[in-house]
């Protein structure tokens, strides 16, 4: 169960730090807003599940 919850915490700070670097990068390149609109909003959805999914496994590990 603990490397279920370390995976977790990895995703739920690797994901963020991707959206950082990728969201810039979709809106500099031309016509990339349209193309993409879904990756760049799908972030949010990403981070609450894994906090979520963080708190669900939390309590498991002692």
């Amino acid at each position: 169960m603990i490397i279920a919850l370390r995976s977790a915490v990895f995703a739920l700070i690797a994901v963020p730090s991707i959206s950082v670097i990728g969201t810039p990068v979709v809106l500099a390149s031309p016509g990339g807003w349209p193309s993409g609109k879904s990756l760049v909003l799908s972030g949010a959805p990403s981070r609450i599940g894994l906090v979520l999914l963080v708190g669900i496994l939390n309590p498991f590990v002692s």
